[in-house]
């Protein structure tokens, strides 16, 4: 049985078109697996704790099983989120980008999940750190949404995107290298231009919802 961790990132509610977007997929999605189990996590209008100096501490604590009951405290959050990626099957991630990146909230998240001896691990080749993914056999799907038109890839604009293309660089960092990137543009364009983006990308959701599964 699959089971899904939705990651929304938009502070938007029902304006949200990423949001919406992604509910779409997870609609058809679910129709398809009725069993399959389903975990959201609200990272755009819940707030998602920026790394501090305490968080550092602790999780680059040299011996982990030696952390005070501080330092416990100070990584519970990031546990339970690092345990709800191990936990699923699949990733859904729906996000606008906001100034050529993604909101401050998803920013958080990944700096939570991305946890030395948890979801990677580093060694020293002659004193070069080496880098190694922890997790294994995840598929994800990025829906995005973007104001401006041309930022995909071999698009005019497509220099200036720093969204989706870094969320492919720090999920690939953890070992998830299975993503698909789904996305409407042009909000800030003519409205008939952001009509066809939003049809397309709805297309190409309800395609990606018939084969959306592990292996």
């Amino acid at each position: 049985m699959s089971k899904i961790l939705v990651i929304h990132a938009s502070p938007r509610g029902d304006r949200s078109h990423s949001r919406r977007l992604a509910e779409g997929f997870l609609s058809a999605w679910q129709a398809r697996y009725p069993q399959a189990q389903v975990t959201r996590r609200e990272v755009g209008r819940t707030l998602i704790p920026a790394v501090n100096e305490a968080f550092v501490a602790a999780a680059f604590h040299p011996e982990p099983e030696a952390r005070s009951l501080s330092m416990q405290a100070d990584l519970a959050l990031s546990d339970q989120l690092v345990g709800e990626l191990f936990d699923n099957d699949l990733l859904l991630i729906s996000t606008p980008m906001y100034n050529f990146s993604v909101p401050s909230g998803l920013k958080a998240w990944v700096d939570q999940i991305v946890r030395l001896g948890l979801t990677f691990d580093h060694t020293l080749d002659n004193g070069v750190a080496q880098y190694t993914p922890l997790l294994q056999g995840k598929r994800a799907l990025i829906v995005t949404s973007r104001g401006g038109f041309g930022f995909g890839p071999g698009a005019e604009l497509e220099a200036l995107n720093h969204a989706d293309p870094w969320l492919r660089t720090a999920l690939g960092f953890i070992g998830i290298n299975d993503v698909t990137v789904v996305a409407a543009e042009g909000e800030e364009s003519a409205e008939r231009t952001f009509a066809v983006s939003v049809a397309e990308a709805e297309q190409r959701l309800l395609e990606l919802a018939r084969e959306f599964q592990m292996a």
